[in-house]
């Protein structure tokens, strides 16, 4: 397994080059067709030549590159790789803050919602789609399949919306006007707030887990109503064994192999809907960093968070392999 660890690792190199490549890319062509984002920062004042240096300088766009339209501007490309893998230096933004030092300060927020859209996806999912395959044509099982089946039809940004208006403006308001527990007021304001910093984001993060969660809860349902017809299974039934020992050991574990596997995939979709779900409930977190930065076209804070975030989906995907082998001995990486 050691050697398949370092192959994978290996691997990352040109996997990062290539995104890094991309996004230079993507941000270079946005500043050559759509304009300068220094020259914005005036508004309608005309700067001086030497003040539209100065901010050129920090926002990285001095190079003559940019204003050659479809250039990929090689110079600041190979500058940047420079700056960040061997000066350790990550850039700052308009305000000549350190990017590290912004990211540090918001990944807390995201990565206590993404906890809390991970748990209701694992543990609600699996749940709920246990409870349908076991049993197959009754009445919770047509329930899980139709709710799941509306939950993926509605995009994250529909639902999200109009939960934050029904139970923010709703329920939220007339708590607001009661004496309610403030606890309960931060939840269903359905707004962060520093106070509660877990009971704010239950609502943002139930939200940004729920299409995953509908995904994960059919296709449990679908392996383990598979597996339970297996000679394994039957075995298992004619020794004797109870009922919760032969579905959670026999019948679960091989059942959770897809399931994985969906996770994996899944991840590159709730940091995507991380970004959206921040975005219409304005936690301050990764998400809503990265959309004031393409508001402002500040490249380097985008670049950076989409990079970290290209390097979290490649360890969780790898950590996600190897955890094939712990659900099924017979896997092996050599």
């Amino acid at each position: 397994m050691g050697r398949y660890v370092v192959r994978r690792l290996l691997l990352f190199v040109p996997t990062v080059l290539g995104a890094l490549a991309l996004l230079h890319y993507l941000t270079t062509l946005a500043i050559q067709f759509t304009g300068d984002p220094a020259r914005a920062i005036f508004g309608d004042r005309s700067p001086t030549e030497a003040e539209m240096a100065a901010v050129q300088k920090v926002f990285g766009t001095d190079n003559p590159c940019y204003r050659s339209k479809g250039s990929f501007c090689w110079g600041p490309f190979v500058d940047r790789l420079h700056n960040m893998f061997l000066r350790g230096d990550f850039g700052v933004d308009s305000r000549e803050r350190p990017v590290l030092t912004l990211i540090g300060e918001a990944a807390p927020t995201t990565a206590r919602l993404a906890l809390i859209a991970v748990s209701v996806d694992i543990i609600i999912g699996v749940a709920v789609g246990v409870v349908a395959g076991l049993r197959r044509g009754s009445f919770r099982d047509h329930l899980v399949r139709a709710s799941t089946i509306l939950i993926i039809a509605v995009p994250v940004f529909v639902l999200a919306y109009y939960v934050q208006v029904g139970l923010g403006v709703g329920v939220g308001g007339w708590l607001t006007r009661t004496d309610a527990d403030p606890m309960l007021r931060a939840i269903f304001s359905v707004s962060y707030t520093d106070d509660y910093p877990v009971a704010s984001l239950l609502i943002p993060g139930i939200m940004l887990g729920v299409t995953a969660l509908a995904t994960t809860a059919r296709l449990t349902r679908t392996t383990l109503m598979e597996n339970l017809r297996a000679d394994s299974v039957r075995t298992a039934r004619a020794k004797g064994l109870t009922p919760a020992r032969v579905v959670g050991v026999h019948t679960l574990r091989n059942s959770l192999i897809p399931v994985v596997t969906h996770f994996g995939l899944a991840l590159g979709a709730l940091m995507g809907g991380a970004v959206v779900t921040e975005g219409i409930f304005n936690i301050h977190g990764v998400g809503l960093l990265i959309i004031k930065s393409l508001r402002t076209g500040e490249s380097s804070i985008t670049v950076v968070v989409v990079t970290i975030l290209v390097l979290v989906y490649l360890v969780v995907n790898l950590a996600i392999d190897l955890l094939y082998a712990v659900l099924d001995p017979r896997i092996r990486y050599e």
